[in-house]
């Protein structure tokens, strides 16, 4: 069985965005040469996230708004974990809906997606690095 993993390091020069990394994992896949199996894509934050769905501007304006719906950014001193000297609880419970990792079986060296189905990255405290791991598994 062969092995491969990859960092790949992402800074939104914003608090809050999301990023299509499906490019970025198919290129990881082609470097590992493994043509069954199985891929891991994994926020390496505890603000961040890596989920699977369209690549819609409408939809990433939906989940923004949905999201700052469920746990708003202001006022920070709603959150206990603020009272710390951080800002971002927010952004924990924010990761926490939208999921740590996804996996992606690979059949024919491909990715085995669904229709429009795409990887990305969603940054909930940026303005920083930070990394995401991809980690791929098969023969």
């Amino acid at each position: 069985m062969k092995s491969f993993r990859k960092e790949l390091w992402f800074q939104t020069p914003e608090r809050r965005g999301f990023i299509n990394i499906t490019d970025q994992v198919h290129e990881c896949l082609r470097q590992s040469q493994v043509k069954e199996g199985l891929v891991l894509v994994n926020a390496m934050h505890i603000t961040a996230s890596v989920f699977i769905n369209d690549n819609e501007s409408g939809l990433h304006c939906d989940y923004e708004r949905w999201l700052e719906t469920l746990a708003p950014h202001e006022p920070t001193i709603q959150y206990d974990h603020n009272r710390t000297g951080e800002d971002n609880a927010d952004a924990h419970l924010k990761r926490q809906v939208m999921g740590r990792e996804v996996v992606v079986a690979i059949t024919g060296g491909r990715l085995d997606f669904g229709p429009w189905e795409q990887i990305f990255y969603g940054e909930f405290d940026g303005r920083r690095r930070k990394r995401v791991l991809v980690k791929i598994i098969g023969e």
